[in-house]
């Protein structure tokens, strides 16, 4: 019988593309035909099938043939919990922040500053940890960036005076930069059909871990303080510690060094764990000596799509965090409705403290469930409309709920308003995430994610001087600022040049070299894989 394929390792932009990858292959010693070998999605995969004897394969095929099972969803758990645990570094900020203004005696720009040196360790490390998972694999660069943090997140609660916490918080920033890694690694071993899916059901995690901080706080800070605080936030990182010397090295990663028999071993324990059988042909090494190089990211066909996605993650943090600071900001001021009264005319002393009440804790808690809804609506539309269309979507939500806040609006649909843009911007947020890995291949794939935090972060360590400063002078200036840039981030995100939807993870940034390789050798493992993948492309 004769298998015809649609092979998932290559991108799917044109239809010439998409005829060029598809091969005939041939059992030896039977006569071409033109048959197909098709079995209904889930459905066991047949020995004979699952083993052709003289085939050839990739990474990305056998993912497609093991399909998703009991070994992604354990993956899934503790990708989890390192992103669970972030979050929870980073929503630590909110309490931290207020508490040691008071306990301190710190003035206002001390309190600022303690926040801006995570994002700025945040800034620098992470294109870092993204070429050290490029060159070095995606298990070390994970393992590092994790225990790291835990190491110097438990010493800040050991801070005896402000000039060390400012220290340890920057370099607790620094570990934190990694933490898109586990993003890599989860994403390449995701079948296509599942990968948007998975990915953003692992940013479920971020928003319990920023609801579990504030449930930890309300508990601990008025017995126990903030150094237990601190402390006890460590609790998912340990965990994540322990667990991740289970956690194995990426396949596509061991086939791009030429290991070969590391790639085979890792795919017959995740076809062991799912309970489905391994293909037994002969898989393809391509090896690539220049992995994680900056210069990569930078050419001819990816060139236009990194400075895009560089301005999009931008806009994305700086609008996101950006949201978070007006929110008390506003509530405080009355929106444009305090500006139109004049209510700024005596400026409070930068030495004035407020310690958090229960009912800014309940205010802290309600503001982050929003992120819930808007995982939701970004998981629903993401296969529907596309990768580029949804962080579009996104960013004009975004825009439109913040021009009705030029007028003088009530304190009930401000609330509101404020609730549906901070869901539909953590929405882009989390399908800039399932784009980014999709878009670059696996040589560049960790760089490419990790410059693209580190620009996030740059939108970050800006927004506190738009959303608290410029705030001050005008109210409409400052809203503008916002919407401008989430508009223009719409447009960025329609002029990309490609849509991952539907299609395979690339191996290899040398795209033509890689594709003559190919070129009448590849084979499908299995009837099954040809069905699940031919099906992705069609989403």
């Amino acid at each position: 019988s004769v298998v015809k394929f649609r092979h998932t390792g290559q991108s799917s932009r044109s239809e010439d593309d998409c005829r060029t990858r598809d091969q005939m292959v041939q059992a030896e010693g039977e006569p071409t035909d033109t048959g197909f070998a098709a079995l209904e999605d889930g459905a066991p995969v047949p020995r004979e099938f699952a083993n052709p004897t003289d085939d050839t394969f990739m990474v990305e095929d056998a993912v497609e043939a093991i399909g998703l099972g009991m070994f992604q969803w354990k993956l899934s758990i503790i990708t989890g919990l390192s992103w669970m645990a972030d979050a929870m570094e980073m929503m630590i900020l909110s309490v931290l922040a207020p508490q040691l203004h008071c306990e301190w005696r710190l003035p206002s720009w001390e309190v600022a500053l303690l926040t801006s040196v995570v994002f700025i360790g945040m800034m620098i490390s992470s294109s870092l940890w993204g070429n050290i998972s490029d060159r070095y694999g995606r298990k070390t660069g994970l393992k590092m960036s994790v225990l790291w943090t835990l190491f110097y997140g438990i010493l800040s609660a050991f801070a005896p005076v402000y000039g060390w916490i400012l220290f340890l918080r920057a370099l607790v920033g620094f570990g934190i930069g990694g933490a898109p890694q586990s993003v890599t690694l989860y994403a390449e071993f995701l079948p296509m059909k599942s990968r948007a899916t998975c990915i953003l059901l692992i940013e479920i995690f971020w928003a319990l871990g920023t609801v579990f901080e504030v449930l930890l706080a309300i508990l601990v800070m008025p017995t126990l303080g903030w150094r237990w605080l601190l402390t006890l936030s460590t609790i998912p990182l340990f965990i994540f510690a322990l667990l991740c010397f289970w956690l194995p090295e990426s396949a596509r990663y061991d086939v791009l060094t030429g290991d070969k028999e590391k790639a085979l071993n890792t795919l017959k324990r995740i076809a062991m764990e799912n309970r489905v059988p391994m293909p037994l042909g002969k898989l393809i090494v391509a090896r690539q000596e220049d992995r994680g190089k900056i210069k990569d990211l930078f050419l001819p066909h990816v060139r236009w799509t990194t400075v895009l996605l560089w301005f999009i993650w931008f806009s994305n943090a700086f609008s996101y965090y950006g949201l978070v600071l007006l929110t008390t900001e506003l509530f405080q001021e009355g929106g444009a409705c305090g500006e139109a009264k004049g209510s700024k005319t005596e400026p409070s002393c930068n030495l004035e403290c407020k310690y958090l009440s229960p009912d800014d804790y309940k205010d802290l808690l309600w503001t982050t469930l929003s992120e819930f809804p808007g995982l939701l609506v970004t998981l629903w539309v993401i296969d529907r409309l596309g990768r580029k269309k949804t962080m579009a979507l996104c960013f004009l939500v975004f825009s439109i709920c913040i021009m009705p806040l030029y007028a003088c609006v009530g304190r009930t649909s401000l609330t509101i308003l404020i609730f549906i843009a901070r869901a539909f911007i953590a929405g882009g947020f989390q399908a800039a995430y399932v784009y980014t890995p999709e878009v670059y291949p696996t040589a560049t794939r960790a760089l490419g994610l990790g410059t693209s935090s580190g620009m996030a972060r740059v939108g970050a360590l800006i927004t506190p001087f738009v959303a608290q400063v410029m705030l001050e002078s005008s109210v409409y200036l400052t809203l503008s600022v916002y919407c401008c840039c989430c508009l223009l981030a719409a447009a960025a995100s329609c002029a990309l040049p490609i849509e991952t939807t539907g299609r395979g993870l690339q191996e290899s940034s040398h795209r033509v070299e890689w594709g003559q390789e190919m070129m009448g050798r590849a084979a499908s493992p299995s009837p099954d894989s040809t069905h699940r993948s031919s099906s992705g492309s069609q989403d």
